[in-house]
């Protein structure tokens, strides 16, 4: 049987999604306090220093990637990503779409595209993923078999832009994010993924971006083989060009290894150009245009 929604698992996800959501969001309103933003800024230099949106905003960006890399886990080879963004007053639209193969053998193609409402102020944005790999109709959730569509609560803080520290917190709320116990009962995951990253800016717009990400519990990242896990250190190494007021672009380099998997299997560490889901570690090249 299935676990009800005050299960066990819910609390924790709920516990955690306060402390890492609710938290950083109250510690940070405190530096808006002031009735300006420049004394705010002197009093707490390194906190939240991100203007309040004003009437709409957009945004977009394509990219031509050599490999699709998602919380430490292949998710695709060579692939054409692209988004735009829609907000208003903090408030917004965001949508997604990779088009890519399965592989490197360019053998099988699989879309996907993921929509996103949610608000961002004060440095924190807190949003509902929905993410649709086409094997079912939009919006179908009522299926057990993993891999498809998926539903989650996603909360992101980042500290500033003079202090790039951002955690993330998400957690999935569907039906197929389950697996069955020793017992013989079908459980609900509440597959959950925790990362904190850093970005380094260097002169001549060049960024270094590290990550850290763990499963708290089992989880579809380790295929809910395994409890806590270390799931992904990432290395991503980027270059931006301006080729207009609005217009930018850039050269991306990224390196990720899974430590879970390692230490599962050490013979991932080896290279399957043709079966890159075995692989541990992963690498990938983009090139990509955006509008600032």
């Amino acid at each position: 049987m299935r676990c009800n929604l005050f299960s066990t698992y819910a609390k924790r996800v709920i516990a955690l999604t306060v402390f890492v959501g609710a938290l950083p969001f109250l510690f940070s309103t405190r530096t808006h306090a002031s009735e300006t933003a420049e004394s705010t800024a002197q009093q707490n230099p390194w906190l939240d220093d991100y203007k309040a949106p004003v009437g709409f905003t957009y945004n977009a960006q394509a990219r031509l990637q050599t490999t699709y890399i998602w919380r430490g886990l292949y998710a695709g080879g060579f692939n054409l990503q692209t988004s735009a963004n829609v907000g208003y007053g903090g408030l917004y639209f965001d949508m997604w779409w990779n088009i890519g193969t399965a592989d490197w053998s360019f053998s099988t193609f699989q879309p996907e595209v993921d929509l996103s409402l949610g608000f961002s102020r004060w440095g924190l944005d807190v949003f509902v993923l929905y993410v649709h790999n086409f094997q079912r109709g939009f919006f179908d959730l009522n299926y057990h078999d993993s891999g498809r569509n998926a539903l989650e609560l996603d909360v992101r803080y980042t500290v500033s832009s003079k202090l790039p520290l951002s955690i993330v917190w998400a957690t999935r709320f569907t039906n197929a994010d389950a697996y069955i116990n020793a017992a013989g009962d079908t459980v609900r995951a509440y597959s959950s993924y925790l990362e904190l990253s850093y970005t380094h800016h260097f002169p001549f717009d060049i960024s270094l971006y590290g990550a850290f990400g763990i499963t708290p519990w089992r989880s579809l990242y380790t295929g809910y083989q395994r409890g806590f896990a270390v799931q992904n250190i990432d290395l991503r190494l980027r270059k931006d060009w301006s080729v207009h007021e609005r217009i930018g672009l850039m050269l991306q380099g990224q390196l990720t290894i899974n430590p879970s998997a390692l230490a599962a299997d050490k013979a991932t560490a080896e290279w399957h150009p043709l079966s890159p889901g075995y692989q541990a570690i992963n690498a990938n090249i983009a090139l990509g245009i955006y509008l600032k």
